[in-house]
Formats: structure tokens, sequence, C-alpha cells
């Protein structure tokens, strides 16, 4: 055999990419794309309309909401047609949405579009950990998931550029449009590609589709990751949007400089999302994912001591490195969770998750209000409380092993 196909079935073996895995990827480019390069925008675009700033808070408040209550049904619809099926509706629902806006430039349209199109990462994120733990080898389960954490950051990265550019040349509301309008070739573009590419998992049978069945189904490990998890997050968000305020008006950095800091940790995230995988893949995945408690941990404690654009840029790449075991996290509940229903488990936790830890962002500003350090060290509490946790109970899967064994019923 040649050298170079050597070369390349070495690649594919050690990224585990296969047909399935390749279309989700593209998949996952194209529409998060369109995603990005319109809705970052839309706050703007409302505005232009002569929506109020009420409006725009009304937005983020949907945003949040419907990304916690979509988990569960993304999750067991993906279980009951099966990920492909389910991908190509929930994409098709976000085009509906797209078109909305397209054809009816008013306000109250954005927000009814953005109903079936805001939250499609939230809705979809089941079924595509669904069909990652399908389309690869158990043991190449992290790296499959990593992938799609990576290649999600490059239309991170371009959306919002591509946006600015369309609003630079044309104005906000015909550039805004005219992003809708990539964004829904963009879909149907993506929608031939899961048609032509991804490989159907539709398993037989109807699992139950009442989160409380789910739940009572959680294996205990899961459960304390799960309990642990939560934790982290009441970490990650008392302190979350009160960052660029502390940085730019407590320390008195500028805005480009806060882009920097940002830009620095993306860039962080990156370069370690594809070592720690393979090494996640081969070791366990518990001592990542607790590597990645810690750094949720020390985030906010860190931004107590910093006062340069030095010591911020030191902060930031800690911040960054809480993605060191993010898709290992994801994997791992994938490991756990039932061999029958992994999207509807998934979409169980997020929900889960995401509801309760929205009480976060209610108790923030008031820490804030108190003081910027009670903020931080009742985030680090959390965080600490979360890691011990996590450290304590936590449990791994052997490699090479299957799912846990089931809770009782």
């Amino acid at each position: 055999m040649n050298k170079p196909f050597i070369a390349i079935d070495r690649f594919r073996a050690f990224f585990g990419l296969n047909r399935s895995l390749a279309g989700l990827l593209f998949m996952a480019i194209l529409v998060g794309l369109g995603e990005k390069m319109a809705e970052r925008f839309l706050p703007l675009y409302l505005l232009a309309l002569g929506a109020g700033t009420q409006s725009v808070g009304f937005l983020n408040a949907m945003d949040n909401l419907l990304g916690a209550l979509y988990s569960f049904p993304g999750g067991a619809l993906s279980d009951r047609w099966g990920a492909k099926r389910a991908l190509m509706v929930f994409t098709a629902l976000a085009m509906a949405g797209y078109s909305l806006v397209i054809l009816v430039p008013a306000w109250w349209a954005v927000l009814a579009g953005a109903v079936l199109f805001i939250s499609w990462s939230a809705i979809s994120l089941p079924g595509i950990m669904s069909l990652v733990s399908t389309a690869v080898p158990k043991n190449k389960r992290v790296m499959g998931v990593t992938l799609h954490s990576f290649v999600r950051r490059i239309p991170m990265a371009l959306g919002p550029i591509l946006g600015g550019i369309l609003i630079a040349r044309f104005g906000t509301v015909p550039g805004v449009r005219i992003a809708f309008t990539a964004a829904l070739a963009l879909g149907g573009l993506s929608l031939f590609i899961q048609w032509k590419y991804i490989t159907d998992t539709r398993e037989q049978g109807k699992p139950p589709l009442h989160p409380w069945n789910s739940w009572r189904r959680f294996s205990p490990a899961l459960r304390s990751l799960l309990a642990s998890d939560i934790l982290i997050r009441f970490a990650e968000q008392i302190p979350y949007a009160f960052v660029v305020v502390w940085v730019v008006r407590v320390r008195g950095l500028s805005a480009t400089q806060f882009g920097l800091l940002t830009a620095i940790e993306m860039a962080t995230a990156m370069l370690v999302y594809i070592p720690v995988a393979a090494m996640a893949d081969r070791y366990g995945k518990k001592p990542f994912v607790l590597m990645t408690f810690v750094f949720f941990t020390a985030f906010p404690l860190s931004l107590l001591f910093c006062r340069s654009f030095s010591a911020f840029a030191l902060a930031f790449v800690l911040r960054g490195l809480k993605e060191f075991g993010e898709p290992t996290r994801k994997a791992m509940i994938m490991d756990l969770a039932p061999e029958d229903a992994k999207a509807s488990t998934f979409g169980t936790y997020y929900l889960i998750r995401d509801v309760i830890v929205s009480a976060a962002a209610l108790s923030s500003a008031t820490l804030w209000n108190i003081a910027p350090a009670v903020n931080f060290l009742t985030a680090f509490g959390f965080g600490l409380a979360g890691t011990v946790l996590f450290a304590a109970f936590g449990k791994d899967i052997p490699q090479g092993a299957g799912t846990s064994p089931l809770s009782p019923k």
C-alpha cells in the first residue's frame, strides 16, 4: 500500500473518522456558520426595527429558557425517530424560523421566528451526542465529541465577522436579512449532507418520553456527575455576566483588550481539545473531567488578583482550560447512559442541570451589588464543593466496558 494511503488510514483511525462523523462535522460547520452570522446581531436588528430594549432582554431570557426546556424533547425525539431524522427535522424548523424573519421585517416576527431557531444547538445536541456515540468505536468516543466541539469553534469565529461585514456594507436591517438568507441556504445544504452522509441510528422500540422516567434510569454514577456539574455551573454562571464589567469598568481595560482576552480563551481551548481527547480515550475520563472542574473553580478566584492586561491574560488562559475535559464530560454522560435511550438521557441531564443553574443568574446581581469579591468568592465556593464531590464520588468507565448497570426502577 502506498505511504500516502497508510498516512490517511492512520489519520482516520486516530480521529475515529468515518462517513457519518464527517457528515455530522460538516453539518455543524454549515448550520453554525449561518447561526452565528445572523443570530449574533439580533439585538441590533430588533432595535433597528423599532423595538425597545425590553425586547432585547426578553430575547436573551427566551434563549436561556428554551435552551433548558428544549434539551429533553430533543433527546427523546432523537431516541424515538433516530438521530438522523430528528436532526433533519430540527434543521428544517430552524430554516422555517429564518424564513419568517426574512419575509416579515417586524420585531414580533423576530421573536416568533426565534422560538424555532434560537435554541437549535440545545435541541440538537442530544441527538448529535447520540450519533457520535454510535458512529465511532467506544474507545474513540471522547475524540468524536471533541472533534464536534472543535469544529463548532470555526463558525463561532467566522460567523460574527461575516455578519459584521454584511451590516457594514448594507446597513443593519438589510445586512441582517441577507445574513438570514445565507443561513437559510446553508441550512438547506446541511439538510442534503445529513440525508446523504449520516447513517440512521434509529433503535427498535419507543423509549418513554417523560423526563421522570428517564431520570429513574439514571445510574448512581450519572447522578453523582450531574450533582457535581450543577455546582460547577453555579461557579461559572454567578460571575459570568459581570466578567466584562470587572475587566473594563472596574479594572479599566479597553473593550478591545477584552476582545483579545476572549480570543486568548478560545485559542487555549482549541489547543487542548485534541491531545486531551486522545489521552482520555486511552487512560480514562475521570481525571480529565476533574481537572476541568478545577479550572472552572479557579477562574473566579483568579479575577480578584488581576490588575493588568498580562495578569488577565493568564486568567483567561485558565478560563480557556475549563474546556480541558468538557468533551470528555459529555462522552462520560453517554457512557453512563442506557444503551437504548442515550439521547433522551442526555437531554434529561441538561434539562435538570440548566433549569437549576438558571437560578445562578438570578442571584449573581445581588451578590455583585454586595461586592464584586462576594460574587467571585461565592462562585469559587460552589466550584470547590462540586470538585470535591466529584473527586470523592465520581465514577469512571473502564476502557472497553459498556455502560454501567442501570439503577433500579
